[in-house]
């Protein structure tokens, strides 16, 4: 009987860890299904997140438009994506029976997957922060396939320095092209499209600063609350329309290969704070959260670990103990520069 005792909490787990997985693969490929066939729109495609968009949504069958401001790299991407012949949306469902119900390889080798059906991407040469071009560029998006099913809003323009110091009032304007002005006007053409059709989707992928404004990002944080609070007041006058407003904000992301360096401790507060104890999301995974995001039309998704979070309850709820983390991280780094 004890015996049987100790065995039992490892088989439960076992058995807990086998249904999420399980789980997990369902909604995966319902994910997919649920984007196929429909017309979706990426901007600034050829970045790291906006890769990893495209190959996942081009996987699932969506009929893309790729949007980015080098033409040759575009062409790199249109190409990588159709010389890649992907059978994980049908060979996903034989993994699970292969873990699960003592299936071998030699079981799925035997069995025939049917072809995937993809569509070849569109390119068009677009430039987000160029604002006299994109209500022209938005017609030829339009023109593609005709309409527009899922505008994934991606393109963004990152700036780091003191705002009264290095940060120059033509600076903020370019960064508020880019990341709000640019944005919005791509979504006034498409829309009206859209509300006419009474369908269509529009995703922001946002960051943490579009809630939490954090020192020397001051152009950049007000550019990233201009665009949520866009999105807020957007989400509520279409909803009547049937067209559906989403927001994905991770803490940030970071790049492929750049791993957290173990004993590399920052005296900042701030950064101990907000870096030190989230080291960001890989793109894959905001590019998967993306297309759950599309197919289950949530409305808002912060990808964070539990101290971003609770920053932002601090933040709303207790604002003079954050502004006092945040003065004095700001403080420390100041002092550390000095000392150097």
């Amino acid at each position: 009987m004890g015996y049987l005792t100790f065995l039992i909490l490892p088989l439960l787990l076992l058995g807990i860890s086998g249904i999420i997985y399980i789980y997990r693969e369902v909604v995966r490929l319902m994910s997919r299904s649920a984007v196929k066939n429909k017309v979706v729109v990426i901007t600034d495609a050829v970045s790291g997140l906006g890769k990893e968009c495209s190959r996942v949504f081009h996987a699932a069958g969506a009929r893309l438009v790729l949007c980015g401001k080098t033409w040759e790299k575009l062409e790199a991407l249109h190409d990588a994506l159709i010389s890649v012949a992907d059978p994980s949306v049908v060979r996903g469902i034989y993994s699970v029976m292969q873990r699960y119900r003592g299936w071998t390889p030699s079981h799925i080798d035997h069995i025939h997957f049917p072809p995937l059906q993809t569509f070849t991407p569109k390119l068009v040469l677009l430039d987000i922060s160029d604002i006299n071009d994109i209500e022209a560029m938005g017609k030829e998006i339009q023109d593609c396939y005709g309409c527009v099913d899922v505008l994934i809003n991606n393109a963004s323009m990152k700036i780091k320095g003191p705002a009264a110091h290095s940060v120059t009032l033509e600076l903020d304007k370019k960064i508020m092209d880019a990341n709000y002005f640019g944005p919005i006007t791509l979504i006034k053409t498409i829309l009206p499209h859209m509300i006419s059709r009474r369908t269509g989707q529009i995703v922001l992928v946002n960051n943490i600063q579009g809630k939490l404004g954090v020192p020397f990002r001051a152009a950049y944080a007000a550019s990233k609350h201009a665009i949520q609070g866009f999105f807020d007041c957007l989400r509520a006058e279409v909803e009547e329309f049937d067209v559906f407003v989403s927001t994905v904000s991770p803490t940030f992301i970071r790049s492929y290969h750049v791993q957290p360096e173990p004993g590399n401790f920052e005296a900042s507060i701030w950064k101990f704070f907000f870096r030190k104890l989230s080291y960001g999301v890989h793109p894959v995974e905001v590019a998967e959260e993306v297309l759950r995001t599309v197919s289950r039309r949530k409305q808002e998704v912060f990808m964070a670990n539990p101290i971003p979070k609770v920053a932002l309850y601090i933040r709303t709820f207790l604002p003079e103990l954050f502004f006092a983390v945040v003065a004095t991280g700001v403080k420390e780094k100041h002092f550390v520069e000095e000392e150097k």
